[in-house]
């Protein structure tokens, strides 16, 4: 095992606090000779599963990056501490989840600032991880990370668990993390805490390890902050060079339009993923690819410049779908 927990008190649980000493040897150095990925939750804490998930991590031995909403963590600071007993890092996930691309510079730093005061509140230290809602970001949101000492983390592969995937879609779908790799899961869905185990067997499969997300970089390392990284060639989406920036464009009754800006590259992939039951029924100005749900658009330029537009049918649900950038 890479890591060893000491659980201190058989009375203990993680609401009241876990107590657990991750330990190394030169021995289980080969076993991460695959590198190192980063498991990430987002919108937590919350009561229902938040100790569930930490369990599940816990005896699989297993650490991840926990993305919380503030108003969450505000208001489950006992939670927030079971998480950073438990051996989790702690990250930045806005105070409402909001788009924040569609407020002021002024609003999104009320948003980052309060969560960052009430994870130090619960915790004793702010984060220096941040996850933008829906992957949604720009030069603005950017400024307003760096006066706070945030780096900005999207992921690399989605584990569509807010997508209704299964056990078995979530756990194919980490299958899929290389070296210095992110997923994006969340806090608050069964089947996500059920893949764990399968998610675990996984990597040791493949000589692989769980890491942090280094604050220098984005990408996955070993806990220790050392270790293989992403080779410069594999940018992170959303960083680098590239950023889309999503505005809305005309509306009806059953379908909404909106407009993608691409800046920093004329070489990019934009990632668009709509929430079931959403289609995207109409693309322009970009060649779009799909992936087998209908749900995952992959957009690239096609000669008519850096900006393109898609028509979603929201069939109820008006929500934007979220957008991610990386260099092609």
């Amino acid at each position: 095992m890479i890591r060893k927990l000491l659980i201190l008190g058989a009375a203990c649980t993680l609401a009241a606090g876990l107590a657990l000493t991750w330990a190394t040897t030169p021995s289980n150095a080969a076993d991460c000779g695959g590198g190192y990925v980063g498991l990430t939750y987002d919108d937590g804490p919350n009561p229902a599963t938040t100790s569930s998930l930490l369990n599940a991590l816990t005896s699989n031995g297993l650490r991840a990056t926990m993305f919380n909403v503030g108003q969450n963590a505000q208001n489950n600071q006992a939670l927030v501490r079971a998480q950073q007993n438990a051996g989790m890092w702690i990250g930045n996930h806005s105070w409402t989840h909001p788009h924040l691309t569609q407020l002021s510079a002024a609003q999104m730093q009320s948003e980052l600032q309060r969560t960052q005061q009430a994870i130090q509140q619960a915790t004793g230290a702010a984060p220096r991880l941040f996850r933008p809602p829906y992957g949604e970001t720009n030069a603005t949101l950017r400024s307003v990370e760096q006066q706070l000492g945030l780096t900005e983390v999207i992921w690399d592969v989605d584990s569509q668990d807010w997508n209704g995937a299964s056990t078995a879609q979530i756990v194919q779908a980490a299958g899929r993390l290389q070296n210095g790799q992110v997923i994006l899961m969340h806090d608050n869905y069964a089947t996500t805490i059920a893949a764990i185990p399968q998610i675990a067997a996984n990597l040791r499969a493949r000589n692989m390890c769980a890491g942090m997300i280094s604050p220098a970089t984005g990408r996955a390392v070993a806990p220790d902050g050392s270790g293989p990284t992403t080779p410069p060639s594999s940018p992170p989406p959303g960083g680098g060079a590239c950023t889309a920036t999503v505005s809305a464009g005309q509306q009806w009754a059953d379908r909404f339009n909106l407009s993608v800006a691409v800046s920093g590259t004329n070489s990019w992939i934009v990632t668009v993923t709509v929430r079931s039951p959403q289609k995207i029924i109409a693309t322009w100005n970009g060649s779009p690819a799909w992936d087998g749900t209908g749900n995952v658009m992959t957009m690239r330029p096609n000669g008519n410049g850096n900006t393109f537009g898609f028509t979603v049918q929201h069939n109820g649900d008006r929500t934007w779908p979220a957008v991610s950038c990386r260099v092609g």
